[in-house]
This record gives structure tokens, sequence and C-alpha cells, in this order.
């Protein structure tokens, strides 16, 4: 994994994790990277000063040891924005970030109901079915409490909150 500072055409900097530099070119080059702070995807790398491991100190193994190549880390960008000049982000930035970040959660919540089944409160019923083989496999959505919603994740199965679509401010 690399970290790069990443600067979009606005002048937000933010951190990025990648797998190498190929991941990270193939992303940037299909428009995959987005500034968490305003969605630009014209970005490029930044000047950043060079992260060195003093002695008995781990440089990020911690990282790398949690989530193999299996977990496909290519596909992974964790961001940490910053204003360049100072570590100060500014309201206008919150709230073009806050704006971004409802986009983003309304278009997952469209592409969620475009391509898999609305199950509703069915939903634990039918995760169950699915993760253990006894149901057709397929994409499904709908609604469960906080107590079924615990229990699918202690079971091991793969679950995601997807906004309401009134819920995007929450």
């Amino acid at each position: 994994m690399i970290l790069f500072d990443i600067k979009c055409s606005d002048g937000h900097v933010f951190e990025a994790w990648f797998q190498n530099n190929e991941a990270y070119e193939k992303q940037v080059s299909g428009d995959l990277v987005e500034c968490p702070l305003c969605g630009c995807t014209k970005i490029s790398k930044s000047l950043m000063a060079p992260n060195i491991a003093t002695k008995g100190k781990s440089n990020g193994d911690d990282f790398s040891t949690a989530h193999s190549s299996d977990d496909h880390p290519d596909h992974r960008v964790m961001v940490s924005a910053h204003s360049e000049s100072t570590n100060d982000v500014s309201s206008e930035d919150v709230k073009r970030a806050l704006e971004h970040m409802h986009n983003v959660m309304a278009k997952f919540r469209r592409q969620v109901e475009k391509s898999c089944e609305y199950v509703g409160k069915n939903f634990a019923d039918e995760a169950r079915k699915i993760h253990y083989g006894e149901g057709e496999k397929r994409g499904i959505y709908g609604e469960t409490t906080i107590r079924e919603t615990e229990e699918l994740i202690e079971e091991g199965i793969e679950i995601l909150p997807v906004p309401g679509p009134d819920k995007l401010d929450s």
C-alpha cells in the first residue's frame, strides 16, 4: 500500500491509499478518485513529505497485514482531507463536502434500487438464506432492526447500510 497526497483542480489536498502507483494511475485515468470536499475528479499528486519509519516503529504494517490482496485494495481509497495552507477546513468546504456526500449517497441508493431486489422487512431472513446457500444468490435490499443487523454482522454476513430516500442528511 502507498499513501499519496492528492490535490484536486479546486485546490483541496487530501490523502489516499492505493495498492501501488499503477492502481493510482488506473483509478485517476478512469475518474474513479473524487475529492471528498467537492467531488472533483480532476486530480494530481501533490508534494508530500516522506514518511520514514524510526527503528522499532511500524510504518503502516498494521494496515497491510490486516487487509490482504484478496480484499481488492486497488478498489479501496481512504481519504483524509485538509486545506493546503492550514489544517483548517473552511465552512464553504464543509458545505461543498456535505452537498457532495448527499449526491453520492443518493446516487448509491438509486444504483441499489436499480440493480437489487427489494425484500422489505424480510431482509434478515433473505440475507441468511443467500449467505447459507438456501436461496438464490442475488443483490437484495430492505429493512432490518438494529438487533437483526447486529446478528447478521455477528454471523459474518456482509451487509451495508443504504440511506433512505429521506435520510440523506443523517
